[in-house]
This record gives C-alpha cells, sequence and structure tokens, in this order.
C-alpha cells in the first residue's frame, strides 16, 4: 500500500520515497512507491504531474490502493528517490477542485439546486445541477461564491467515522459510504466527502468565472474556470471585445447591438444575392436547355454544382423540374458537407435512386430514394465540383 502524503497535506511539494517496483510498459514505466505526493486521478480531479529524480510523471493511478506512476525512465527498484511535484499543476487541480466545491456550495444555499455532477479537464471545469436556473441565478451564485474566496477562509481536511461525519450538515450526504471518511470543510461554508486535493484557504483560489450555462437533462449543466484559469480566459475575452469594439468604431457597451446590426445587414445583402442568382439563373436557362447534352436515352442531363443552402436547392429543382425530358443534378456545398438531389423533368426517363448511389460511392456519402427522386450528402473536399462533373459522365451513360 502506498502511503499518500497529498491526503494529509496537500501543500508538500517534495518528498523522498523508496521504489518498490518498476515495470516496463508501451513507451515507458509504471512505478510504485512506498511513498508519493502525487495526487492520481479520481474523484473527478484530475492527476498530478511531477518527477521521480530525473524520470518525469505524466499520470498517476490509484490500482488496488497502490499509486502508479507513469514515468519516462526506469527506476531501481530498492532505491531511494526525490520526488518533485509540478507545483503549477497541482495548484490549478486544487483551483479548480476548491472552486467546484464553493460554487456547487453557492448554489445550494443561494438557489436550491443539488451538484448531481461534476467533471474536470484541462480546459474547463462543468458541474450538473437537478434544476433549471436563470441569467440572475447564475449571478447570484458566482457573486457568492467569490464572496468566499475574498473572506479567505481556512479550508480543513479531516478523517472521522461515518456515524459522527452524517451528523454534519453536508451539502451532499452518500450514505452508502461507510467507515472512516475523510471530510473536506470550509469554515462556515461547504462540507463534504472528498478524496481530492485543496488548498489551506479559500483564498488561494484567486477567482470564480462562470462561462456559460445549458440545459441539460431536467436541469442546468454550467461551465466554469477559477483561478489562473479564469483570470487567463477573462484577460483573452476582453481583450477579443475590445479589438471588436475598436473595429466597429463603438464603445465596447455598445458592441452586442453593433455586431445585431451588422448582421442584420448581412442577411439583406446575402438575400438580394441570392434573388439576383436567381434571376440570372432563369435569364440563362433557355441557353442551358440548348446546350445539355443527351443521355443514351435522349433525355437531357442538366447538372447544377454551386455553393448554395438546402432552400436554393429546391428552388432550383423544382424550377428545373418543370422542364420536359431532362434528367436534374443539384451537386451543391453547405460548410464542410457536399449534399446532392436528383429529379426527373415531366417526361423523362432515368433512375435518380442509381445516381444517388453513384455519388455515395464519388463522395463518400450516404442517401438514397426512389427512382424519380432521391438524395443524400457526403464529405467535402476541393475537388467537389471536378467530382460533380465525373457524375455527370455517369448519368449520360
Amino acid at each position: 500500500m502506498t502511503e499518500k502524503l497529498f491526503e494529509k497535506d496537500s501543500m508538500l511539494k517534495n518528498c523522498t520515497a523508496t521504489v518498490i517496483s518498476c515495470t516496463p510498459k508501451d513507451n515507458g514505466y509504471l512505478v510504485v512507491l512506498d511513498r508519493t505526493i502525487i495526487f492520481p486521478e479520481g474523484g473527478g480531479q484530475l492527476s498530478d504531474e511531477g518527477f521521480i529524480n530525473d524520470a518525469r510523471v505524466s499520470y498517476a493511478a490509484d490500482v488496488d490502493e497502490e499509486v502508479v506512476h507513469y514515468v519516462d525512465k526506469p527506476l531501481l527498484v530498492g532505491s531511494q528517490v526525490k520526488v518533485t511535484l509540478d507545483w503549477s499543476v497541482r495548484l490549478d487541480h486544487m483551483q479548480q477542485h476548491c472552486g467546484e466545491h464553493i460554487l456547487s456550495y453557492a448554489f445550494w444555499k443561494e438557489c436550491g439546486a443539488n451538484n448531481i455532477g461534476f467533471h474536470m479537464n484541462n480546459d474547463v471545469v462543468t458541474i450538473d445541477l437537478d434544476k433549471e436556473l436563470t441569467e440572475e441565478d447564475m449571478l447570484k451564485a458566482e457573486t457568492f461564491a467569490n464572496a468566499e474566496l475574498w473572506a479567505d477562509k481556512p479550508v480543513h481536511v479531516d478523517y472521522m467515522m461515518d456515524v459522527e461525519a452524517f451528523k454534519l450538515p453536508m451539502r451532499k450526504k452518500n450514505e452508502k459510504l461507510h467507515g472512516n471518511l475523510r471530510i473536506v470543510s470550509i469554515k462556515d461554508g461547504d462540507i463534504c466527502t472528498c478524496c481530492g486535493t485543496h488548498p489551506t484557504s479559500t483564498g488561494m483560489i484567486g477567482m470564480i468565472k462562470i462561462l456559460r450555462f445549458e440545459k441539460h437533462k431536467g436541469g442546468v449543466r454550467v461551465e466554469f474556470n477559477c483561478g489562473l484559469r479564469a483570470l487567463r480566459d477573462m484577460q483573452l475575452r476582453t481583450k477579443t471585445l475590445l479589438e471588436t469594439s475598436n473595429m466597429l468604431s463603438v464603445k465596447v457597451e455598445e458592441v452586442p447591438a453593433a455586431v445585431t446590426k451588422l448582421k442584420e445587414e448581412i442577411l439583406e445583402l446575402i438575400s438580394k444575392v441570392k434573388a439576383k442568382t436567381m434571376e440570372i439563373f432563369l435569364l440563362q436557362l433557355p441557353q442551358i436547355m440548348d446546350k445539355a447534352p443527351l443521355a443514351v436515352n435522349g433525355c437531357k442531363v442538366v447538372m447544377v454544382a454551386q455553393e448554395c443552402d438546402a432552400k436554393e436547392a429546391k428552388a432550383l429543382m423544382q424550377l428545373l423540374s418543370a422542364q420536359p425530358k431532362v434528367i436534374i443534378g443539384i451537386v451543391y456545398r453547405s460548410g464542410n458537407r457536399v449534399n446532392y438531389q436528383f429529379g426527373l423533368g415531366e417526361g423523362a426517363q432515368g433512375d435518380c435512386k442509381a445516381y444517388c448511389l453513384a455519388a455515395n460511392e464519388i463522395f463518400a456519402g450516404k442517401g438514397g430514394g426512389s427512382a424519380i427522386f432521391a438524395q443524400g450528402g457526403g464529405i467535402y473536399t476541393s475537388d467537389w465540383q471536378e467530382k460533380a462533373e465525373k457524375l455527370k459522365t455517369i448519368i449520360l451513360g
């Protein structure tokens, strides 16, 4: 069993230990020590990083009460080693984890919402709450949580038997837990069972900032950051906002209205361009029909390959299918997809389902339909219009 020094003192940055085992694994080694300050991933918290002598520890896992360190160099079994923590990683994880406790407490205390899920990664932290909340609720909880940091309250770690622990006013009681429990408590604040590492006071967290929230399984999922992550995120957002205000020549507080106006103007221009494009196509239609090549069955084949949306493609299909004895293929790019439709004009003979299957092969896509109409979509590549010409050749027979 590995002695987990971090459980009682999260501020330890190095220690000495004895190598119990060292096993080759993939391109590295799995090392077990008799004691460690490296926290293994668990309880929603990411693994610490650091060094054992000069061997880099990239990850640690808890396996059968032993902490297994993933390192890039072998270590001699039985040797005495120095374990050094990557403090920047530890501090970040403590800020996020303790910040999650405090923000969850704020939602529980101020909004009557319970944390039913927690996830931390290297970019953001999320918590899932069991009820829907408003933007006003978010601001209230965020302000309450940061006030807990400004008070610089002590954070305590205690061990006590389950009977005594469940007498405490815990935010979240898991009565499935038994025996000697690890309790993390904030003075006059949050109390809960937890295996993670935490700072000695709330002031070390620095700040808590909610980034966004959305409805999730009858409740709400809240995405946030704490500490240095929150600071860097706010610095980036502020820089972006200032640059946007400069580009639009408006004050910062006027940016949303200016962007809304710009968006409306762009949509209006797009609408006008689409209308003009359709007018041009109508004017060119007689010439297009005159020059359309004949398939082996004597029907004209019109293949349109251009950038448009589904609504425009539908309008083109309706326009062309009104023409007699014509086989229509419309291939259009929309973002990173290429979509296609096939139809027949009055009196035309052809198999649109077969054309669609051929398009599926050419564009690595999926789709189907009937002999008179079929559609599908595939992967966009820079030569998509050349592929449309290949498809045209197939239809011609």
